[in-house]
């Protein structure tokens, strides 16, 4: 599953500052706790605990798992996100105990927001996808006729996807586990190895990768491994840019077309 590959893959760094003063935050601030009581609830020693929350010894995995669980907070959370900068309550929540990333709210704390991922930003995008505040700078628009789920939307660059041309952006809905894709179907792919990439994905589960097709015949498939998957987001719908001249397609037109968008939105995933 694509879940335990993602919190397999973050148990391989080391204790940092981030996990360090995340514990202590989530122990004061968020749960107002002593030591003795979370150690207490996690079922360590306090002295054993006390050397996790000042950095003298790395906190080990199953470790990592009771707190994830106590606190209801993903671990890739706890290791590569400021939690002190971010209002927990305003953090995506999934099945399965996960917490995606921080989202921007309405005055009546739902999420509408889609975040825009231009293509000149989409080699950023694969340092800041896990990085809340990152997240919270980008630009952001609201469709509302998207089905339920976490959306964002993805430029796309090149012509490997035909008839989708280059420059349009791809809404996709998060999608949180590699079971949940159905062969055939279009995602955009966040990879460690590529960043970004929109192409038709088949599951090869016996050698644990993902066959990307590219819908042009001049661009050949190619494979990546579960192990490289950082993120998956299934087509919802295409935005396009063609209207613009290429000197006219900058975020500021990018944002004035879509405030102007009603349903004008053509389906190319199926």
């Amino acid at each position: 599953m694509f879940v335990t590959i993602l919190i397999l893959n973050l148990f391989q760094f080391e204790t940092t500052k981030m996990i360090v003063d995340n514990l202590k935050y989530l122990r004061t601030q968020f749960k107002s706790l002593t030591q003795q009581q979370l150690s207490d609830a996690i079922a360590v020693s306090r002295s054993r605990y006390a050397s996790y929350e000042s950095g003298r010894i790395e906190t080990p995995i199953d470790v990592l798992i009771r707190m994830s669980k106590f606190y209801n907070i993903t671990i890739d959370v706890m290791l590569k996100v400021d939690i002190s900068k971010v209002e927990i309550s305003h953090l995506m929540k999934l099945d399965n105990n996960r917490i995606l990333l921080p989202l921007k709210m309405d005055a009546d704390g739902n999420d509408n927001y889609i975040e825009l991922i231009p293509d000149k930003i989409s080699a950023g995008y694969l340092e800041g996808y896990s990085d809340a505040e990152y997240i919270d700078n980008l630009s952001s628009f609201s469709l509302p006729f998207l089905p339920t789920g976490k959306h964002r939307a993805f430029q796309i660059e090149g012509d490997s996807m035909l008839p989708v041309k280059s420059g349009s952006y791809i809404v996709g809905k998060y999608i949180e586990n590699i079971s949940q894709i159905v062969d055939g179907r279009t995602y955009v792919v966040l990879t460690q190895r590529d960043g970004c990439t929109y192409k038709r994905v088949f599951k090869d589960d016996d050698n644990k990768a993902l066959k990307l097709h590219p819908d042009n015949p001049e661009f050949s498939d190619y494979e990546v491994g579960y192990d490289d998957v950082l993120e998956i987001w299934e087509f919802t719908c295409c935005i396009n840019t063609q209207e613009y001249k290429p000197e006219e397609i900058n975020m500021g037109s990018i944002m004035n077309m879509l405030r102007g968008l009603k349903v004008d939105l053509k389906g190319v995933g199926m």
